[in-house]
């Protein structure tokens, strides 16, 4: 698909905004035509330090065909070459104004990349895709003992079947190896069907039936309901290309009012970067009442991986993505070879963190020791040789710990952010509202929650996707909890749950100083905080419906409301619970030894 460039376009450039800053201004008009040339040709021609690119109101298309290819590193998605229409690096400044534009995108690209930049302002503007990259089907008929599924592709899917296969989303020469990541759908509220699970598709074949409907072949170990969308994103080998908008190695940092309701990875992807804030913006579907999309982003709305300073997220919405709204963690490391007394090398361990920038020179590095969970000795680093995108060598300001040995972690201390969420909505979603994981202040307050998974979680993980780190000052409060914590797999609204390896003793605490206060809660289950290896958790104020109906039964009924394990001064203060319920509180001897009831609770 080649379009010709648009012919209105202004560049304004040389005007100074300071005695010796230049600001270089980039004036875009609206187009049907591919606007991606003209970028690129407009981005060539700047020579100053500071960028400003203004948009007049209108729609905008742009194509991968004459897109600026090279290979680039993104955190939690796949590496490799990748077409960026807005490759944006080591400015002063960046500001882009939006006025209201709507950026609808084609095929596999990255939108924006802002690489080492000082400052950076987005505001006002849209992104969407024009064809989605995903499957969306409606299911007509199941059938059990012979493991099929009937279903009818919505309009406007891109697709084909050939070899017996759905090969989506069939754009540019470009399919996914198999239907993948599946997900069930409510078609009528937008939101993952009460009960369901993530599946992994991979048809034993798919035949063509009448009247444009396709029987899958597939023996599930859970089948979809009828009347329920099919959802697939694709194999996870390629199912994240790259996020909306990412920013690494950048500080100061504001988008407001500024909405994704399509991306083909993560919307706002943030690595490496200091004081953020998004403001009024969001993760959405376009018309969520009336269209036939289903998925906005197909990984996290929003990630924060080893920032610092304040990030900020107010006012804004994040829904239909098909992973967690927020996730903010660190990243642990593990040892590899100790080269000398100074000298470690280190290995990455996901597969999507490869290329990853653990660490700097200057910064400052905790070890862990295995069994031992707790950050221990601090150390600068003095030196840093990238090896390649798997391994890291390096070299300390003093000695390393004498017990320092292979398998052990490293956690870097400089870079973790405070963190808060204000006045937001997260939900009608795969997976968590918020996944947090940082050592330094976290405040979430007057938020609206409603996510198929734990609304907020907390785990720290030494195997698998290695996020660090033990929060220490959490305050939760004044936020509304409705019908959350709906999926197959057992979660609770609350959920503190450390996942650390067979190495690391499973009985030391690791999360601390967590207050859960003045909150409402709705539930049709039973599972509220539900804790494991906690040292300070106040539960406070807090007033739980549980309302019985048949349309969101009880998955979980035996469980109670809150569960404290491996714990220590966990209080529960003036709570109030209105519901049937078997029990309360369940607790273990070695939480039970320093819990404090004040008996306020009881069923109603």
């Amino acid at each position: 698909m080649k379009l010709l460039p648009p012919l209105a376009l202004l560049i304004l450039s040389g005007f100074f905004a300071t005695n010796c800053d230049a600001v270089h201004t980039i004036k875009l008009s609206p187009s049907t035509a591919d606007m991606t040339p003209v970028v690129r040709e407009a981005l060539a021609a700047v020579k100053d330090d500071e960028l400003k690119i203004v948009f007049e109101e209108g729609v905008y298309t742009f194509l991968p065909d004459y897109a600026e290819s090279g290979y680039r590193v993104i955190t939690n998605h796949g590496n490799g070459v990748k077409k960026v229409i807005f490759s944006l690096e080591d400015f002063s400044s960046v500001e882009i104004e939006g006025n209201g534009a709507e950026l609808v995108f084609h095929g596999q690209v990255a939108p924006f990349q802002f690489y080492r930049n000082n400052k950076v302002s987005v505001s006002n503007l849209s992104i969407d895709w024009d064809t989605p990259f995903t499957f969306t089907a409606e299911v007509l008929a199941v059938n059990r003992k012979q493991s099929w599924v009937d279903v009818k592709p919505l309009p406007g899917m891109s697709f084909k079947v050939a070899g017996q296969k759905i090969l989506f989303p069939n754009i540019d020469g470009f399919n996914y190896e198999y239907l993948g990541s599946t997900l069930f759908f409510e078609p009528e509220k937008k939101k993952v069907v009460h009960g369901a699970r993530d599946i992994h598709s991979k048809p034993k074949k798919v035949e063509k039936r009448r009247d444009g409907v396709l029987r899958i072949h597939e023996e599930l170990k859970y089948y979809p309901p009828v009347g329920s969308w099919w959802v697939s994103k694709g194999d996870r080998h390629n199912d994240r290309y790259a996020p909306a908008f990412q920013v690494r190695n950048s500080q100061n940092i504001q988008f407001k009012d500024v909405v994704i309701h399509h991306a083909l990875g993560m919307g706002f992807l943030f690595e490496r970067s200091e004081n953020i804030e998004l403001i009024s913006s969001g993760v959405y579907l376009r018309d969520k009442e009336n269209g036939n999309r289903v998925i906005s982003s197909t990984a996290d709305a929003t990630h924060f991986a080893n920032c610092k300073g304040d990030i900020l997220i107010e006012d804004s919405r994040f829904e239909n993505m098909l992973d967690d709204g927020v996730n903010v963690h660190g990243t642990y490391v593990v040892v590899d070879a100790l080269i000398d007394s100074n000298t470690v090398r280190v290995e990455l361990k996901h597969f999507e963190q490869q290329g990853f920038q653990f660490a700097a020179t200057g910064d400052k590095v905790w070890f862990v020791h295995q069994p031992d969970v707790r950050r221990r000795s601090v150390n600068e680093v003095s030196a840093v040789d990238t090896i390649n995108e798997q391994y890291i060598q390096l070299t300390f300001k003093e000695p390393l710990p004498t017990k320092l040995k292979k398998g052990d972690l490293l956690e870097n201390k400089t870079w973790n952010p405070t963190f808060t969420l204000r006045g937001t909505h997260i939900g009608d979603h795969r997976a968590r509202s918020i996944v947090l994981k940082t050592p330094k202040k976290i405040l979430i307050e007057n938020n609206h929650f409603y996510s198929m998974m734990s609304c907020i979680f907390f785990r720290g993980e030494s195997f698998y996707w290695y996020e660090s780190g033990a929060v220490n000052d959490v305050t939760i409060r004044q936020n509304n909890f409705n019908n959350c914590a709906h999926s197959a797999k057992e979660h609770a609204v609350v959920y503190i749950t450390p996942r650390l390896g067979k190495t690391f003793d499973e009985t030391q605490y690791f999360d601390s100083n967590i207050r859960f206060e003045d909150n409402n809660i709705t539930t049709f289950d039973n599972r509220i905080i539900w804790a494991d290896r906690v040292n300070g958790l106040v539960i406070k104020g807090n007033n739980i419906t549980k309302i019985s109906n048949n349309i969101t039964p009880p998955l979980h009924a035996n469980a109670p409301i809150f569960e404290f394990t491996n714990s220590k001064n966990v209080e529960l203060i003036n709570n109030h619970y209105t519901g049937d319920i078997d029990t309360l509180i369940k607790s273990d001897n070695a939480s039970r030894a320093t819990l404090k009831n004040d008996d306020s609770i009881r069923q109603n």
